[in-house]
């Protein structure tokens, strides 16, 4: 009997999933499709072709593929390359407690084109992937000026807590911050701009905001001593960038494909104010498919410049510097390595660098599907985020396991398990 077998069918989303098709006849041809849809029902789709072996099996952790989204052995390809049928969509879970990402699997025992395909697939099974493991909890955050949700694991705790920062996208991303709670930290996803009462756009970068984020996290009874960490992507590393080098309380840093200064809007923190450096349009480019290349944008004369980098010499934890050598958005690896040779100029060694060939800029956690380019509601165009699909895949899978391991060995006391 034919069958398309995935397990685990029910796990959180960054965990991987083996998918099997047997009962197939010898060196059959086969398509076996993924299919997903958001929220808002925007379709996200992807293909792989695969000839069955003698014994009439597909395994996808042994078997090469032979075209379609991806070629080659890849378990996960089909999670990682789904693409958005209508262009510039991006597929954020924005539920991320009561319902999981459903993906079905269609075998096809033949070679089928999604756009062509008439026939009824021989076999399917649908995957729940989560994002909130059994026993986190969600409490929305209105608490003074912040604003946000604050997830955490199931147990008395203390646990190590994180604010997570995403970028100049705005509103309230909270998908990362639940699947870091599931694998033990205590996280705040702190929204800071297009949210709620906060201000509809970014105008300044209010360090004395995030600093009343950082000591709300700290007064939270769940919340270890005597410091918190800082998950931060795009614009929002920027901003975590600022909160390790000026802020007591952040003791553990990851930028992810972030600038290594403050950029077009002023940061203030109490009396102090840093002129941002300014992006001119002149530099920017256009992609065949439309989306904006921003990687130039800035002046690079600036970027030379040491006066505008931020002061990582004063940051008093350590900075996880995350990046993608194929970053269309940022010439992020640049950026990180100013950062790292200032760090050193002043004698500090508490900063590190992870560099992946051919990744992007968004860099998730593990299997979530590849984003090329997509609509930018602020700047209302699309941008082009860039990177290889597989090259990409495999910098989230190892960097979410660098991440969890760096906060778990700058945020634990020590004695502390997690």
């Amino acid at each position: 009997m034919l069958q398309l077998i995935a397990t685990p069918s029910n796990a959180l989303a960054d965990e991987p999933v083996s998918i099997r098709a047997i009962g197939l006849p010898p060196s059959q041809i086969v398509t076996i499709t993924a299919t997903a849809k958001d929220e808002k029902e925007n379709l996200f789709q992807s293909k792989a072709f695969y000839k069955a072996n003698e014994a009439g099996e597909v395994d996808l952790e042994q078997a090469s593929a032979l075209g379609g989204d991806y070629v080659g052995v890849h378990p996960m390809g089909l999670f990682c390359c789904l693409k958005p049928k209508r262009a510039f969509q991006r597929l954020i879970k924005k539920d991320v407690m009561n319902s999981p990402l459903c993906i079905c699997l269609d075998l096809y025992d033949s070679v089928c084109l999604l756009e062509t395909v008439r026939i009824p697939p021989k076999a399917s099974q649908i995957v729940h992937r989560w994002f909130a493991g059994p026993g986190v909890k969600r409490e929305q955050i209105r608490e003074g000026r912040v604003r946000g949700a604050l997830f955490l694991p199931p147990g008395k705790g203390p646990f190590p807590g994180i604010i997570d920062l995403f970028g100049f996208i705005g509103g309230l991303v909270e998908f990362r911050a639940s699947l870091l709670a599931s694998r033990g930290f205590a996280v705040l996803a702190l929204a800071y701009f297009a949210y709620e009462d906060l201000p509809k756009e970014l105008l300044e970068e209010d360090l004395d905001y995030f600093e009343e984020a950082a000591n709300f996290l700290l007064a939270h009874p769940k919340i270890q001593q005597p410091g918190i960490g800082v998950i931060s992507v795009s614009k929002g590393a920027e901003i975590g960038l600022a909160m390790a080098c000026y802020l007591k309380q952040v003791v553990a840093t990851v930028c992810i494909n972030g600038p290594s200064a403050i950029f077009d809007f002023p940061l203030r923190y109490r009396d102090l104010v840093v002129t941002p450096m300014r992006q001119s349009l002149e530099w920017t480019q256009i992609h065949a498919s439309g989306a904006v290349r921003l990687r130039h944008c800035s002046d690079p004369q600036n970027m030379l410049n040491p006066h505008k980098i931020l002061p990582v010499e004063k940051a008093q934890g350590k900075i996880l510097f995350i990046v993608g050598e194929n970053d269309e958005s940022l010439a992020s690896k640049l950026h990180a390595q100013r950062a790292m040779d200032r760090l050193r100029s002043h004698g500090r060694s508490s900063g590190r660098m992870l560099a992946y060939p051919g990744a992007g800029h968004l860099i998730e956690p593990p299997y979530s599907p590849f984003c090329f380019a997509s609509w930018h509601s602020v700047l209302g165009k699309p941008i082009l985020w860039g990177g290889d699909p597989i090259a990409h895949a495999a910098a989230q899978v190892h960097s979410w396991r660098e991440i969890q391991k760096f906060f778990r060995q700058h945020l634990l006391q020590s004695g502390g398990k997690l």
